[in-house]
């Protein structure tokens, strides 16, 4: 698994600086936003260094795709109500005009009742 020595969420991934762990498997690693811009904010990266989705290949889909069908479930664990009546956002920032602050991807998924500040 390639990391990122200088990497804030390689070094979160690695327990190397503390976080509020979500959940964690051997691909993929989630926890709370520190900076929340709902009443429910976390993100989830992948263990593996990517900078961002533009940096993804074809060999990334599945795990891709992994942190994809994790984002309800964790969301439901997390207090997201289901259903149209509840629900949550999942949103992806690339490079610096699509509003990416750490070069890492990383899924953020926002929810509980609204309105949210972003």
């Amino acid at each position: 698994m390639s990391h990122d020595p200088n990497c804030l969420f390689c070094k979160i991934a690695q327990g190397l600086i503390p976080s509020q762990k979500v959940y964690e498997d051997e691909e993929i690693f989630a926890f709370k936003d520190i900076n929340p811009g709902a009443p429910i904010h976390f993100l989830i990266i992948p263990k593996k260094h990517m900078p961002m989705l533009e940096s993804a290949q074809a060999e990334d889909a599945p795990l891709l795709g992994r942190m994809m069908e994790s984002a309800p479930r964790l969301a439901k664990e997390q207090g997201c109500r289901p259903g149209k009546d509840g629900g949550f956002r999942v949103m992806v920032n690339n490079g610096a005009d699509g509003g990416q602050e750490v070069y890492h991807l990383h899924l953020h998924v926002l929810g509980g009742p609204r309105p949210w500040k972003k």
